[in-house]
């Protein structure tokens, strides 16, 4: 799956603050960090383990906010 940095990702697994499942790609390298989209907390993971975790894309980032 192809994403990039800014995108709105769907995860497997909502996140327990209000119940949402989109998070934005906000730092990317060999770990991901990842912000949910519900409360703004922030989670630093392992590239694997985010492409495991990971859905689908849900909105590809425009050109202005990369």
């Amino acid at each position: 799956m192809e994403y990039h940095l800014n995108d709105i990702v769907e995860m497997k697994k909502e996140h327990p603050c209000h119940k949402s499942k989109e998070w934005k790609i906000i730092r990317m390298g060999a770990d991901i960090r990842i912000k949910c989209q519900g409360c703004g907390t922030s989670v630093l993971m392992p590239r694997a383990e985010f492409d495991k975790k990971i859905k689908k894309v849900v909105r590809i980032a425009s050109n202005e906010e990369m």
